[in-house]
């Protein structure tokens, strides 16, 4: 289903809609904006993901013991020791 609905653009984005158009890249104004829309929303989609991935990581680190600062720096230079990168500056 789709809707006719009204949107205001800048003379600048006309143009550049409107020369895609007529490169043959859309077939139509509506195609352009719709296209916009459905990366913007798959942008957001991907932003938010990424957040939630975020806060899951945080709130797995908070519900964890602590690691005091010495202790965290021991571990990463172990963890490079193990990957071959001592030369590192931690």
């Amino acid at each position: 289903m789709t809707v006719k609905t009204s949107i205001s653009l800048t003379d600048e984005q006309e143009a550049y809609a409107r020369g895609l158009v007529e490169a043959g890249h859309y077939p139509s104004l509506s195609a352009v904006i719709q296209r916009g829309l459905e990366v913007l929303r798959h942008e957001t989609e991907a932003r938010d993901l990424e957040l939630e991935a975020l806060r899951l990581l945080i709130d797995q680190r908070l519900a964890g013991p602590f690691v005091d600062l010495e202790e965290g720096i021991a571990e990463i230079r172990a963890l490079r020791r193990r990957k071959g990168n001592a030369g590192s500056s931690l």
